[in-house]
């Protein structure tokens, strides 16, 4: 019989939460209690700012961390191929339906009019066809392609309204053969090794290349950051299955996804992207207007409620606020409402412990078996914790796999593995360096920790899992299901 909820701490939280830095959190008393709020993992947005302000931001977080005691993980988005129109002489125009529109690399890039703007992509003509659609701005101006003149693609506008400089272009379906990669990712790349951030996003991915070499762009750099593959292009969906074999992480960014396969697929399109990760034992984020009325208002829409809660139902791993926290009047509000949700939703759950995930799979790693059989027998027999001592978080990973109230608790000597599995749903860091050989000193140490967290009573079951090769890697090969002892005196 699977252990009933009440059994694991009052409230525990196990989905994420990711937020974004900005100029709404740069106050360090702002930043200290969006960590006391619940922000699991700090993304540092590379769109916007200058290299010292990805600096100063990382450092700040970093600072805050070490002060309340806890593990914060930061991810580095690159900015990727974001297509974009040039600016018009007056600032914005107003499109009429049914006009000529003309949009061209060539063109003034400060001279745009109602007639033509310029476009920072210079291979668009070559992307392009008679009768395509184009979307500006989200999808608020619609234009259908007329005729191809070198690089001058004319249009005749479907739907109108104001359009503003700099707004984003899309390919009603996709197509759009921008590299993911733009000479400004290359030196973000840097930065962010130099910066020792634990994930990088890279943008508008279209196939399995486009994310081994931004990995491979990282190695080079000294990075050892987990690679997170951003799905908002229809080429992605399309190879969805190579991209989750070769990412750490995957993110349904639904912004500029929903622009090119249409708002009313992106449901169906995010609950897959949700079950293919976690069936294949990757992470899974779900991102973008989670709670954006929040921007402004104090207290999310009924709706955004409703899309949060969904979103932790289907088993993602982290949910993310961008411009909420980033440029929101109330980004500590935004976490805590995201992290009632959150709560609210876990208790609603009705799997736990009724998993089918990989029952008939065969095992290629000692340690992947391990964590499955773990799973299997908390999920089976009354259990307050899971203890896993880990090099490098991987087998707690495999266990957040399976759906579970149990919290996982990953004892680590190493920093940069606490702060990667603050993106694990339902694993929860502690820095914890184990010399000792003698295991029930091992067991005695972790039980005093446990108790001093009031995480755990006197009584409980615990299972332990551990490897005889302690520093190694990959070495978890033994489980142990022990009873929490009080401490000796």
């Amino acid at each position: 019989m699977s252990q009933s909820a009440s059994t694991q701490p009052a409230n525990r939280r196990r989905t994420k939460i990711v937020a974004t830095l900005g100029p709404a959190t740069d106050d360090p008393a702002v930043l200290r209690a969006m960590v006391r709020a619940g922000m699991d993992v700090a993304r540092v947005n590379f769109s916007h700012g200058q290299p010292g302000d990805f600096a100063r931001r990382v450092e700040a977080i970093r600072a805050v961390a070490a002060e309340c005691d806890c593990h914060v993980g930061i991810l580095a988005d690159l900015q990727g191929p974001k297509l974009r129109i040039q600016r018009f002489a007056q600032g914005a125009v107003t499109l009429a339906e049914g006009a000529a529109f003309a949009l061209d690399p060539a063109l003034d890039a400060t001279a745009g009019s109602e007639a033509e703007v310029g476009v920072a992509y210079a291979g668009l003509a070559q992307d392009l066809s008679p009768g395509d659609t184009l979307l500006l701005d989200d999808g608020q101006i619609v234009l259908e392609v007329t005729a191809i003149k070198g690089s001058r693609v004319e249009t005749q506008v479907r739907t109108g309204g104001l359009l503003k400089d700099h707004k984003g272009l899309n390919r009603l379906g996709g197509g759009l053969s921008a590299a993911a990669l733009t000479d400004k990712d290359l030196a973000d790349i840097r930065t962010a090794a130099e910066l020792e951030v634990d994930f990088v996003a890279v943008s508008f991915v279209r196939d399995a290349a486009d994310l081994e070499n931004a990995r491979t762009l990282l190695r080079d750099a000294g990075s050892q950051a987990r690679v997170v593959a951003k799905i908002e292009r229809t080429e992605a969906v399309r190879n969805l299955e190579d991209l989750i074999s070769v990412s750490d992480v995957i993110m349904v960014a639904r912004g500029d996804l929903g622009v090119e396969m249409g708002y009313a697929e992106l449901p169906g399109i995010q609950k897959r992207m949700i079950r293919r990760t976690r069936d294949n034992n990757r992470i899974v984020i779900t991102a973008t207007q989670m709670m954006e009325s929040m921007i402004a208002n104090a207290i999310p829409t009924r709706a955004e409620v409703s899309d949060v809660a969904n979103a932790v139902m289907d088993g993602t791993d982290a949910v993310m606020l961008s411009a909420e926290t980033a440029v929101g009047r109330y980004p500590v509000q935004a976490i805590k409402a995201m992290a009632e949700v959150c709560v609210a939703a876990e208790k609603h759950l009705t799997e736990r412990g009724r998993t089918n995930h990989r029952m008939q799979d065969r095992f290629e790693r000692v340690d992947e078996a391990i964590a499955m059989a773990v799973m299997y027998t908390a999920n089976h027999l009354r259990v307050r914790a899971i203890i896993a001592l880990t090099e490098s978080g991987a087998t707690t990973r495999w266990m957040s796999r399976i759906r579970s109230d149990i919290p996982i608790y990953a004892f680590t000597p190493h920093a940069t593995t606490a702060r990667r599995v603050t993106l694990y749903r339902g694993v929860y860091p502690v820095h914890f360096d184990v010399t000792h050989s003698d295991s029930l000193v091992v067991y005695r140490r972790v039980f005093d920790e446990l108790l001093r967290r009031n995480l755990v009573s006197v009584g409980d079951s615990v299972i332990f899992t551990k490897g005889d090769m302690r520093g190694v890697s990959g070495h978890t090969n033994a489980m142990k299901i022990v009873e929490v002892t009080a401490a000796e005196r």
